[in-house]
């Protein structure tokens, strides 16, 4: 891949992580439209794959799963806000479940690593309690926020990327 098309695309990610960062509750909007959008596509496609599927049993589990997902889609597609909170509420959980799942891990390690790990569980753990004990305020912040430090991580993970590409063609 040429060089400086990673590097516009990871300056545009950063770019766009800043927007995010400057309006977090628009950014949540577009997230959770991302998640809408995904769950429509991907269970269209999980609707035709399924007839493709060997016997009956695939055949069902792919259709039940499709339409699952095609129902989920539109649902959050139609109903934004309510969704963005029902989203926000299974980040929190999962980094509940993250951080449990962490601490656990940790303390079953030996040596040096097992209080970074620990550590990272802790973090999880508050975070998690952060965005679930503030529903519905953090779901107007919550995934703008996860959106934004993607897009910045991405863009500057990008950017290292061309100037290292750069570096080997030189």
């Amino acid at each position: 891949m040429n060089w400086i098309i990673m590097l516009i695309a990871g300056l545009l990610s950063v770019v766009a992580g800043f927007v995010a960062l400057a309006n977090p509750f628009g950014a949540s909007l577009v997230a959770t439209a991302i998640a809408g959008w995904s769950f429509l596509i991907l269970g269209i496609l999980q609707v035709f794959a399924a007839f493709g599927a060997e016997g009956w049993g695939g055949k069902i589990w792919g259709l039940l799963l499709g339409i699952i997902a095609v129902f989920l889609g539109v649902n959050i597609l139609g109903e934004p806000l309510s969704s963005m909170i029902a989203l926000t509420i299974v980040v929190g959980i999962m980094f509940v479940m993250s951080g449990v799942f962490k601490i656990i891990f940790g303390f079953g390690i030996e040596g040096g690593m097992k209080w970074a790990v620990v550590l990272s569980g802790v973090i999880s753990l508050i975070l998690g309690g952060m965005v679930l004990t503030n529903i519905p305020g953090s779901a107007v912040v919550a995934l703008g926020t996860l959106l934004a430090v993607e897009l910045l991580s991405n863009g500057i993970s990008m950017i290292a990327m061309a100037f290292a590409v750069k570096q080997i063609k030189a």
